[in-house]
């Protein structure tokens, strides 16, 4: 994965209707980065990408989901690399349901998480947006276990 320091993350991460929303502007510029690109490659690499992996793997999920969604809806529609944001999303959504002790939430959306991933890996391979499968499966595990 990736260790950034684009962003001071807050103390803790957010959990909605327990701890007050981020101010928009902590990601407002990275997300503006994305606006045009398109291509895979390009937006695999932008900053709002890395912060997102990096948001993930510190446990920040609703962060996470926030920058990725940017990254999601700039993708070409029907492609592998769209498919793997949709799960990677899912995933943060699971780990954000587990945390707020919605388990039942959490085990559908991470059913969601897999099967999207799965495509993805289907249509493209082992390697999409610079994540190989074992980092995937991490940031499952990492999930999971928060379920336990």
């Amino acid at each position: 994965m990736t260790d950034t320091a684009y962003i001071d993350w807050p103390g803790a991460p957010h959990v909605p209707g327990r701890s007050p929303r981020p101010d928009v502007s902590l990601f407002s510029a990275l997300k503006a980065k994305t606006s045009g690109l398109d291509a895979s490659d390009a937006l695999a690499g932008t900053d709002c990408f890395k912060c997102g992996c990096d948001a993930f793997q510190k446990g920040y999920y609703w962060e996470a989901h926030e920058l990725w969604e940017s990254i999601w809806m700039a993708l070409p529609p029907q492609s592998a690399e769209r498919q793997l944001l949709r799960g990677l999303i899912q995933l943060a959504n699971a780990g954000l349901k587990g945390r707020m002790g919605r388990q039942v939430a959490s085990q559908k959306i991470l059913s969601l998480a897999d099967a999207a991933i799965s495509e993805s890996r289907i249509r493209g391979g082992d390697s999409l947006m610079g994540l190989k499968r074992g980092e995937i499966v991490e940031m499952r595990r990492q999930v999971s276990e928060q379920q336990q």
